[in-house]
């Protein structure tokens, strides 16, 4: 059992919730069960390193049985240990690294996607891995984060997908003309979501929807730049019907993710 919260391979651990630890090893940092779980049963190998506290382990049996059934050893480390590993402030008793593993833009284009989501200078960490979970629920075909987006690999990011990271091709790229471009050249057309856009309702009773799509979604606070608006085929805005002020991104992508799901469900 590893129990010197201090030990050099327990900071080694630790370090991966840095960008530059985790740029300079591969590796990222991934929390708890459900997360681990997802790892252990979709790409199990990714997973470098597995530690649980003997508490954990028990509660969660069905990863220490699958983690046997590929040959990967659960480490246990004392709960002081877990905590120095830990990027949150109440770790559930289970962590593990992993190799990073972005899918290239050829990639998933050459998969002729119908639906993608790129990201374009989306900060927040919450944000981007519910966009991430969303854009899985809703059957889209991968995530393409811009250069200016937040490090897809960030545990906040991580965990806020709940595993769907491991479920979705998601590629990161420098520059959006670039994407936008590539991405026009496969047939799809670009949907900004942007408040200056048609309504919704609207692009749903028109056919808009219906075309192979990928949705821009810009920054949180500014949206997207003129420059990078003008690269859209069309602009979309939820409505809002009632007092709210705004419309958070995550919540504001998700329905304009299922509403093209619907759309080709029904095409």
């Amino acid at each position: 059992m590893i129990d010197n919260p201090r030990s050099p391979r327990v900071r080694g651990v630790a370090k991966l919730a840095k960008r530059d630890a985790r740029s300079q090893t591969g590796f990222f940092l991934l929390e708890g069960p459900q997360a681990v779980t997802e790892a252990l049963t979709y790409r199990s190998e990714l997973l470098v390193e597995l530690f649980a506290t003997p508490t954990a382990l028990d509660k969660y049996p069905e990863i220490a049985r699958i983690a046997d059934e590929i040959g990967l050893e659960v480490e246990f480390v004392t709960e002081d240990v877990l905590d120095s590993m830990a990027d949150t402030v109440t770790p559930q008793g289970i962590i593990a690294v992993c190799k990073q593993f972005p899918t290239s833009l050829k990639d998933i284009l050459a998969g002729e996607p119908k639906l993608i989501a790129i990201l374009e200078e989306v900060r927040d960490p919450g944000n981007a891995g519910t966009i991430i979970r969303a854009a899985d629920a809703a059957g889209a075909d991968a995530i393409i984060l811009t250069g200016r987006s937040v490090d897809l690999y960030n545990p906040k990011v991580v965990r806020s997908t709940t595993g769907s990271i491991f479920h979705i091709p998601v590629a990161i790229a420098a520059d959006l003309e670039t994407v936008i471009e590539k991405v026009k050249g496969y047939g799809l057309q670009i949907l900004a979501a942007d408040i200056k856009g048609a309504d919704l309702l609207e692009a749903r009773t028109s056919g808009v929807l219906d075309k192979p799509t990928a949705w821009l979604f810009g920054n949180e606070a500014r949206g997207l730049s003129d420059e990078h608006f003008a690269l859209a085929d069309s602009a979309i805005t939820v409505p809002i019907y009632g007092q709210a002020e705004s419309m958070n991104l995550s919540t504001a992508a998700s329905v304009c993710l299922y509403e093209s799901a619907f759309a080709h469900k029904l095409a």
